[in-house]
């Protein structure tokens, strides 16, 4: 039996599920049960220069729930690797499965050989063998490691890095937690992937309902009926929902009620890495300042934000200073409000705070659709010319004439149908003036091959990086928008780009088809080429609906987002659903590396491409 999303709403807004007097069926969600007095538990840890790790089946237990799982060493997480800056490591990986395994190194900077991507850069590791990784720790910060064989990553095969730096660590802490967020499910991955391709929305319990159009919720009754024209669901946030999933922190369900501990007074250290397959989670510690110093492992000006963000992929490390003696929930509530991960923060044993309720859920806008105008600037026409000195916003600096008579026609057509009101985007629009706007004219991405996966073609994509992420945009504190970050130090390469390239993330979302450029890994011809030491401009164009981490193996990538030398530099990004985003990569790593989405569900059915870095000279 499941209880809708309304009802779980209503349950705990009249309950504080902190108090251990809360007597709640056995059949509620994970997060709505009561809670343990508190787990207490480090994390497993090998450190050293010499490390062996076991890759193998076996059981997980959440929330008292035992599932079927494959882990390293024994845990899930996998144990947490603590590595010097300036050393070299030897990791001696031994797959115990009955099939291929391998190991990726998640924003460590090494040679292709060891990058860890079966078909790539090595062959994957066989059953029953040991592949040895050696390479030399040439960086500090907060990473993580994973299975790219497979679906093997949502079934536990993940966990931290932690590379202490060589001299003096720049950011001053009296303590630190690895805080590793994920999501799991029951269900075999494979089996979850083959009713997404039955049905893509299999998992959204949260749609519309004819219940809530009667209430004034969500979209009145013309925008559903001009949406499902278009055969676009609104609710349609996540692939994966907490309908399956467990939202975890270090393994540990809702219930088990992880528990992190401090001393009033000290300055403590979070390191947040997003380890799950499909979920982008948002972070906040309710009664607690949030100061971000790191971001992707890379030092960053602290920035004090009430909330975060973080896709799948990225790791953020926080420093927090609470000085009551009391605890604190630490909320990583899933972005499409199915559930959320909880860990407690406090100064003994035993102690719980009150979970805060899951907030509405979101519904996407015309702006998600990459039709929104707001970010337009019509008088910065300047004969078609693009200066790579600034981050693309909208539509500004672009010669308008050259638009096209369809997508000119259609901004015309929409912009007749706005509300009046100021600052109103295309909130307020008569979408039947969609009609001259053509959601598929290749005039708008000429290198994307128009085939049966792709479904549309963002209009007017926009740069989204001012922007909080989906859901977030009225929750009334400061949440952290990736503008906010500047890199702590003047970046190592800030050359002007030599070229400049546009990247289409594509999809039919209807038959659950992912690409780039409108082919899957599977159809392309060559891999995407570069020179060693270009500077490159690379513009990623979402012509989804739904929001994308893209991860870049061997390099870090500079966002364009108006800081120059001071950038900050990333490994993975999260592309809003109708947005941009801008970054400059130097290819200094020679190899062939993969370049993908890391929805887990999305790069397998194709949203993958191989980035190849030749030396300059080399004819081949």
């Amino acid at each position: 039996m499941r209880i809708s999303h309304l009802d779980r709403r209503s349950l705990l807004r009249g309950a504080a599920l902190g108090g251990a007097g809360l007597s709640l069926a056995n059949w509620f969600p994970a997060w709505a049960q009561p809670v343990s007095a508190g787990i207490v538990r480090p994390l497993p840890t090998v450190s050293g220069t010499d490390i062996a790790l076991k890759i193998a089946h076996q059981m997980m237990t959440v929330d008292g729930r035992e599932t079927h799982a494959i882990g390293v060493n024994g845990t899930i997480p996998a144990p947490l690797i603590r590595l010097k800056q300036g050393t070299r490591v030897r990791l001696s990986v031994t797959n115990d499965l009955d099939e291929d395994s391998s190991i990726h190194w998640h924003g460590l900077l090494v040679p292709a050989q060891f990058d860890g991507v079966p078909g790539i850069s090595f062959p994957g590791i066989r059953p029953r063998s040991t592949f040895v990784y050696e390479f030399p720790i040439i960086q500090a910060g907060t990473y993580w490691y994973h299975s790219h064989s497979g679906l093997q990553e949502q079934m536990g095969h993940y966990g931290p890095i932690v590379i202490d730096p060589e001299g003096e660590d720049t950011v001053r802490y009296d303590r630190e937690h690895v805080i590793v967020l994920s999501d799991h499910s029951p269900m075999h991955p494979h089996a979850i992937f083959l009713k997404l391709k039955q049905q893509a929305g299999y998992f959204n319990y949260q749609k519309q309902t004819l219940a809530g159009l009667l209430a004034g919720r969500d979209q009145p009754l013309k925008e559903r009926m001009d949406w499902g024209k278009m055969r676009m669901d609104p609710t349609d946030v996540s692939d994966v929902t907490g309908s399956t999933y467990t939202f975890l922190v270090n393994g540990h369900g809702p219930r088990d009620n992880w528990t992190a501990l401090f001393q009033p007074g000290e300055r403590v250290r979070l390191r947040f890495i997003n380890a799950s397959a499909m979920t982008i989670f948002n972070v906040r510690i309710p009664g607690l300042p949030l100061t971000i110093v790191q971001a992707d492992g890379q030092d960053v000006r602290p920035v004090t934000v009430d909330e975060f963000q973080i896709t799948v992929a990225e790791t953020f490390d926080v420093i927090v200073t609470p000085t009551d003696e009391r605890a604190y929930t630490i909320v990583g509530e899933a972005v499409d409000r199915s559930g959320l991960a909880r860990a407690t923060l406090a100064p003994r044993e035993g102690m719980a705070a009150g979970v805060p309720p899951l907030r509405s859920r979101p519904v996407a806008t015309m702006k998600d659709m990459g039709m929104d105008m707001s970010g337009m600037d019509m008088s910065g026409a300047s004969g078609g010319t693009i200066d790579l000195s600034k981050p693309d916003s909208g539509m500004a600096g672009m010669d308008h004439a050259a638009m096209g008579h369809d997508m000119a026609a259609g901004a015309a057509g929409a912009m007749a149908g706005m509300a009046p009101q100021a600052g109103a985007g295309m909130a307020g629009m008569d979408h039947s003036a969609m009609g001259g706007m053509n959601m598929r004219d290749p005039k708008n991405a000429p290198q994307v091959r128009m085939g049966p996966g792709v479904q549309t073609i963002a209009p007017m994509a926009m740069d989204r990086t001012g922007d909080p992420g989906q859901g977030l945009e009225n929750v009334g504190h400061k949440v952290l928008v990736y503008r906010d970050l500047m890199a702590l130090t003047r970046n190592p390469d800030i050359r002007a780009p030599d070229r400049a390239m546009e990247i289409h993330l594509t999809a039919n979302m209807e038959r659950y088809m992912w690409s780039f450029d409108g082919l899957k890994m599977s159809e392309v011809k060559a891999p995407i080429p570069f020179l060693k030491d270009e500077r490159v401009r690379v513009t990623l164009v979402n012509d989804t609906m739904m929001s994308h981490p893209i991860h870049l193996h061997g390099h870090f990538f500079e966002l364009v987002t108006g800081h120059g030398e001071y950038a900050p530099r990333k490994h993975t990004v999260n592309v809003l659903p109708g947005g941009k985003v801008t970054f400059d990569v130097t290819t200094d790593a020679v190899g062939d590396w993969a370049f993908h989405c890391h929805m887990l569900y999305h790069m397998h059915a194709g949203m993958m491409q191989v980035v190849s870095v030749r030396p300059r000279g080399d004819a081949a």
